[in-house]
């Protein structure tokens, strides 16, 4: 399994519409993606580690899938599209990271609290 995780770094002055991505871009991913999306999360940066510190990221947004040949094959014809949309509600350039899921026993364990989209 993999994650692919959309991170939006914390930036001085950063627009970012927690409303709007929730509701509105997630579903638009979930509903082009269809079935190439397993599930999703979404994180709101609240800490850094030490205490009374910005969290490094604004948010982060984590998509789930079999494989990376699955996600592509899913995400890739509506790539244009997704990243269109974006621009509704945020003006921060995300780090994207595609990772290989190691330890499923902790995402048994994050999951049913994820929203699952099957």
């Amino acid at each position: 399994m993999i994650k692919v995780s959309v991170m939006y770094p914390q930036t001085l002055d950063a627009r970012f519409d927690h409303e709007y991505y929730r509701d509105k871009h997630t579903s638009l991913i979930k509903q082009l993606m269809g079935d190439s999306c397993l599930s999703y999360t979404i994180d709101g940066g609240l800490s850094g580690t030490a205490p009374d510190t910005a969290a490094p990221y604004v948010a982060m947004c984590h998509i789930y899938r079999e494989s990376l040949e699955a996600f592509h094959a899913g995400f890739g014809p509506h790539a244009k599209a997704i990243r269109a949309d974006i621009t509704n509600s945020i003006d921060i350039t995300p780090i994207r990271q595609i990772s290989e899921i190691v330890v499923s026993d902790s995402v048994q364990r994050v999951m049913p609290s994820a929203i699952h989209l099957a």
